[in-house]
């Protein structure tokens, strides 16, 4: 069973895309931020947050949060794990600074072992 769904994420009903406005706020992240780790311009998240670029970076950013609230288990643990926790394994990078550099399957790998229950 998943920790969570995408349900609250969605833009609105009947919408098939995810909202970058209640992924950042759900991080606690100003929308220019998340867009900069999208590795697009402030504005592409409320004139096109449709976007396959945006899209692709909320789905990374969602399925990580998802797998480390399987492995921690916790609501708010997850959250900061993601954003502050030095990863030593990588070079001392954050989950989400992985997920930006495109290695979001290395972080659910790394989870995955952990979950498994390994040191990481």
């Amino acid at each position: 069973m998943n920790a969570m769904t995408i349900t609250p994420f969605l833009d609105a009903p009947g919408r098939t895309f995810l909202s970058p406005s209640k992924v950042a706020q759900s991080l606690n992240l100003p929308l220019g931020e998340l867009a900069t780790a999208a590795g697009v311009h402030r504005n592409t998240l409320t004139a096109r947050p449709q976007s396959p670029r945006v899209q692709a970076f909320l789905r990374d950013t969602l399925r990580v949060l998802n797998a480390a609230k399987e492995t921690f288990g916790e609501d708010d643990l997850p959250i900061a794990w993601l954003l502050n926790e030095p990863l030593p394994v990588f070079r001392h990078k954050t989950a989400f600074a992985l997920i930006e550099a495109g290695r979001t399957e290395d972080v659910i790998n790394y989870l995955d072992s952990i979950a498994a229950g390994f040191g990481g």
